[in-house]
């Protein structure tokens, strides 16, 4: 029993195109069985299934695993591609550009490295030592967190191709655009002296000749890691999207999330910031928020603000950063998002 054991345990390492094959065929085959599962636990249940609690319940039984679902899958596949992106290499990449280009190339970066805010520091540190500009290294502090592989494939599972274009659009624009303005204001006095004084580094980095059965374990790994950290937000975010979902009137939601409340976007940026979650706790958020009436850009404009501009990582910024710098950066950041709210609940 034992070495049969051992044997399934290091068959995908054995065999890991074999095990890609039959992991992606069962990943499909489940994926299918979500809404038929969740309407017959649904009608299982001494529950009205046109009530308010039957609604509620169904959404969450639904999403709930095929937000898991629609996470381990690209957790895992962004983990096998990220073992390309090691924080060398980044800021190898990054190092002695030119602004304007750099700033692209940073927040593109961005969106295939797995670094979030948790990060903030130790890369905000390696990327000074690098000689990376201050601009450019904001340019990949905002989009990493806010345009990640996460945001975009549940944006892209719960909304289609179209939501999540826009969203890589805008995010990618927001993280270019600060990120540049912040590099011309030149406040590189405004980092913390510990931090200005370090001593240079290279930016070089040694290439890796990882096997693709090396990088399954990156993958299997990313999900242990990754996943094994947001699914208290996950299932918080599902239950409050259910909750929205079930029991607030259409009519209320518009009221004041709509695209005629002028203030419905600075309000939406308000409530986010102060918020600490992920993309993946805040998406199922947002589709509720859709589905009762809230206009696009006001909605956009609050999940902008729940990832790019949370209280927490503000804090961890502090160590690096004066009051002053990590002011404009909100300051920046805040004024971008708001002019996204604006821009798509005219023109949506």
């Amino acid at each position: 029993m034992n070495s049969i054991t051992l044997t399934l345990k290091n068959w995908p390492a054995r065999q890991p195109l074999a095990f890609l094959l039959l992991a992606l065929v069962a990943w499909l085959a489940l994926y299918q069985t979500l809404m038929p599962a969740s309407e017959a636990l649904v009608a299982a249940l001494p529950v009205d299934r046109s009530s308010h609690l039957g609604g509620a319940l169904q959404f969450f039984l639904y999403d709930t695993p095929k937000v898991l679902l629609l996470l381990t899958g690209v957790v895992f596949v962004m983990g096998m591609i990220n073992s390309y992106f090691t924080p060398e290499r980044t800021r190898a990449l990054l190092a002695g550009r030119s602004e304007g280009v750099a700033n692209v190339m940073a927040a593109s970066l961005g969106i295939v490295t797995p670094f979030c805010s948790c990060s903030a520091v130790p890369l905000f540190i390696g990327f000074v030592q690098a000689g990376v500009p201050l601009g450019v290294t904001f340019s990949f502090l905002i989009s990493a967190p806010m345009v990640n592989e996460v945001a975009l494939t549940l944006l892209f599972g719960l909304f289609g191709w179209k939501v999540a274009l826009l969203y890589l659009g805008l995010g990618l624009s927001v993280a270019i655009v600060a990120g540049w303005i912040i590099g011309r204001l030149k406040m590189e006095a405004y980092l913390e002296d510990w931090v200005r004084d370090m001593p240079r580094t290279s930016a070089a980095f040694e290439a890796t000749g990882l096997t693709l059965a090396d990088r399954l374990q990156g993958g299997f790994n990313a999900v242990r890691e990754i996943v094994g950290k947001v699914w208290p937000y996950i299932l918080g975010g599902i239950a409050l999207g259910a909750l929205i979902h079930g029991y607030v009137p259409e009519d209320f939601m518009a009221s004041f999330m709509g695209r005629d409340a002028w203030w419905s976007v600075p309000l939406a940026v308000i409530i986010g910031v102060p918020m600490y979650t992920n993309a993946a706790g805040v998406i199922p958020i947002v589709q509720a928020l859709l589905a009762k009436g809230a206009a696009l850009g006001t909605v956009l404009a609050f999940m902008m603000s729940v990832i790019a501009l949370s209280l927490p990582e503000m804090i961890i910024l502090r160590k690096v950063l004066k009051i002053r710098l990590i002011a404009t950066f909100v300051g920046v950041v805040a004024s971008g998002i708001l002019l996204v709210g604006y821009v798509f609940n005219a023109v949506l």
